[in-house]
């Protein structure tokens, strides 16, 4: 068997400019599978450089940029110019960075091989474009919020994890590595737009064209056919939810197939018959018998009976548990790669500093020397003028 090969984005460099959580996602992604990733920071004083609060920082270095200043612009259109520079991430609202002479139109001119990828929360053009948003608000205006949540209930927000994150970074890093795919055949970059409306939206494909939260043109499966928190997969079944335990823990139950609910009916040993979980009439009946029984053991308990079976019943696990034990997800990549895996994705302790490791990309990158190509003053990094001839 072969040694494993370099992670598969080796040799690709991007600029990152820092913003809030879906940017740095998809920074964290690239530099995961071996990307050089240099992160743009703002200023700082030197007696406040503490590590950023931004803990999506693993394997990325930083360099202090003063977007006002012509001399740090000049050192991002060199950079540009010298071709050095795959992918440029920007995290902000429509217009910033043109504002700065480093929209893409600039960039693309400067370097036509760039992939310009922009991330916005709401989409670019139409009534929010301009207005601020967070996770919240993208899944409500997408129609997801709609259905999530509990029957009678309002709609209620999960983690930022589908906007931001799935919707938002995990989409931009696609588009990423579609343009490239693309480069590889033109030889050109392009402007990969996503955000996460529209992100969100597209992971609600299944249960929409399923009728949830009223969507489906009509349509309605019988998934999704009831009200939000009365169907099989939104919490409305008693056979497809979590259960307290005696000592306060939880049990997952999702055993939708019959061969799979017979199983589980036979571990949790019920006394007395147990009503048709087929007449939807019976879930509630049901509900309180899986309530019950599971309250009469310990997590520890029930996971001794259920561990090792296909009744798909598992432990509720917090992530103090995961990282206590090292299990699955905690340090591992999101995808392996057995001839080309990525770096090691264990959490680092502590942000980035602004400014750390900056400088000597731009030597590994483009072969610069400070005090030649560029300067640092106060903590910015600029742009050396160039020397008056006598």
């Amino acid at each position: 068997m072969t040694s494993p090969g370099a992670p598969p984005l080796e040799g690709i460099r991007v600029l990152e400019f820092a913003g809030l959580a879906p940017g740095p996602f998809a920074g964290l992604l690239l530099s995961d599978y071996g990307a050089s990733v240099l992160r743009i920071d703002r200023p700082f004083h030197a007696a406040t450089n503490s590590p950023t609060n931004d803990l999506l920082t693993r394997h990325k270095s930083s360099l202090c940029i003063d977007l006002k200043s012509s001399s740090s612009i000049k050192l991002l259109h060199n950079l540009l110019q010298a071709g050095k520079i795959d992918i440029l991430m920007d995290p902000f609202r429509p217009g910033v960075l043109e504002k700065r002479n480093l929209g893409p139109e600039v960039c693309l001119q400067l370097n036509p091989r760039l992939i310009y990828a922009r991330i916005t929360g709401f989409r670019r053009t139409g009534k929010y474009s301009m207005m601020a948003g967070h996770d919240i608000n993208y899944l409500s205006v997408g129609g997801g919020l709609s259905a999530i949540g509990r029957k009678g209930e309002a709609p209620y927000a999960p983690l930022n994890v589908i906007g931001d994150f799935a919707g938002g970074g995990a989409m931009l890093v696609m588009g990423i590595l579609l343009a490239l795919l693309n480069r590889n055949k033109t030889g050109k970059g392009q402007v990969v737009e996503a955000n996460m409306v529209d992100g969100a939206s597209y992971l609600f494909t299944y249960p929409r064209l399923n009728g949830a939260g009223g969507g489906g043109w009509g349509r309605k499966s019988p998934i999704w056919a009831g009200p939000r928190g009365t169907n099989l997969l939104d919490g409305g079944s008693p056979f497809y939810d979590t259960y307290e335990t005696k000592d306060g823990g939880y049990m997952a139950v999702g055993c939708l197939e019959p061969q799979f609910y017979d199983i589980f009916i036979k571990l949790l040993q019920l006394d007395g018959p147990v009503p048709n979980r087929v007449v939807k009439q019976n879930w509630p009946e049901l509900r309180k018998l899986f309530t019950d029984k599971f309250k009469s053991k310990n997590r520890k308990e029930w996971e001794q009976i259920f561990d090792g079976t296909d009744a798909c019943v598992t432990p509720v696990k917090s992530f103090t548990e995961l990282e206590a034990e090292d299990q699955e997800g905690v340090t591992k990549a999101p995808v392996e790669l057995k001839e080309s895996p990525g770096k090691n994705t264990k959490p680092e302790i502590g942000g980035l500093r602004a400014g750390q490791g900056g400088e000597g990309v731009l030597t590994e990158w483009c072969g610069w020397v400070k005090g030649r190509e560029f300067n640092i003053k106060n903590g910015v990094c600029q742009a050396m003028e160039p020397k008056a001839k006598l």
